[in-house]
This record gives C-alpha cells, structure tokens and sequence, in this order.
C-alpha cells in the first residue's frame, strides 16, 4: 500500500492543508478497496484510466495505469495485506456483476468503516462507491475505471500516469528499499 501512500504524496503542495485532507481522504477511502481486494478479479491487461470523485468536494481526480497481470497483481496483494492483516470485519456477497463489500478496518491507525458496491467488468469498465466513516468524519467517493486498449508507446507494467504528465511505476517502487517486496531501507 507504499504505492498508494506515494502516489498521494506526489500529488500535494508542500504545506497545503487540502492535500492533507486529499491525503487522509485516500487512505480512508482504501479500506473498502483493500478488503475487497482479494475478492476482486483481475484487471484485464492495458491502459486504464481511473477517475475517483469525492461527494462535496469539486472536480474528479483522475490517473491512468498501464497493467499487466504481475502488477495488477502487485496492487491487489499490496491491498489484500493491507486487509488481512487489519480488518476486523469483510463481508462480501456477489449476485450478477454486483458486488457488495461491508468492512471495518485499521486504516493509519484510526478505525474506518466501509460500504462499497462495485459494478461492471474488470474486462472493460468498472464503478465502485464507497461510503466510509472514520474518526475525520464521513467521506463518500466513487472511483470509476474505463480499459482504454493497450497501453501507448513509452509506457510499461506498473506506470501510474499522474495529472501532469508525472509518471511513476509501481513495480520500481515496490523493488526499491523500503518497498513492499524490496529491500530493507539503509539505516542512517
């Protein structure tokens, strides 16, 4: 879940207090997604734009990823441990191409409850809502994801396109010290 945490990071103003709460507001809205995680099929392999708007909050945060099944993989196990190892709660009931998920967990230390529907084909377009409560208050979002076709020349497995260009790729972040999978950090 260091991917998730980054890529918040890299998306907010040094000292800008709505970054803080953009940040806190993601790692809120991960609990359903992380419990889900292991329930979820895989992502069909490509370029998939992913656009997550939050209720009372104006515009929609959008990203693109480049997949493959190694790290569609990676994001789903990094979600799933995140899920196994601090929910207390994960029902999950499936009927037709509806999935419903209701969770309660340990998410940066404070308690977060969740309520997620997810609808659609990890093969061509996908909606998840998440309604989740935590100690910040309710946060409601929906994240909605829309397979483009394979991904553009440039881009590899794990490349997260961020607003402004700004890429990352999951896969180096995952191999690098510190990184889920990677080597211990150096001590200073």
């Amino acid at each position: 879940m260091r991917w998730a945490w980054a890529a918040a990071e890299t998306m907010k103003p040094e000292g800008d207090h709505m970054g803080r709460i953009g940040t806190a507001c993601l790692l809120i809205a991960l609990a359903a997604p992380a419990a889900a995680a292991a329930d979820l099929p895989a992502r069909k392999p490509g370029l998939w734009d992913i656009k997550m708007s939050f209720e009372g909050r104006a515009g929609v945060q959008s990203v693109q990823q480049c997949i493959d099944a190694e790290t569609d993989a990676i994001m789903q196990s990094s979600a799933s441990n995140i899920g196994s190892q601090n929910c207390s709660k994960r029902d999950v009931v499936r009927a037709g191409d509806k999935m419903t998920i209701d969770s309660v967990c340990m998410v940066a230390g404070k308690s977060a409850t969740s309520h997620a529907v997810v609808t659609g084909s990890f093969d061509s377009a996908y909606t998840m809502t998440v309604a989740s409560k935590s100690d910040i208050g309710p946060i409601n979002m929906t994240i909605a994801g829309k397979w483009l076709g394979p991904c553009e020349a440039g881009q590899k497995p794990g490349d997260l396109i961020l607003p402004g260009g700004m890429k990352l790729n999951l896969r180096d972040m995952a191999n690098r010290p510190g990184g889920p999978g990677g080597p211990p950090p150096t001590p200073r």
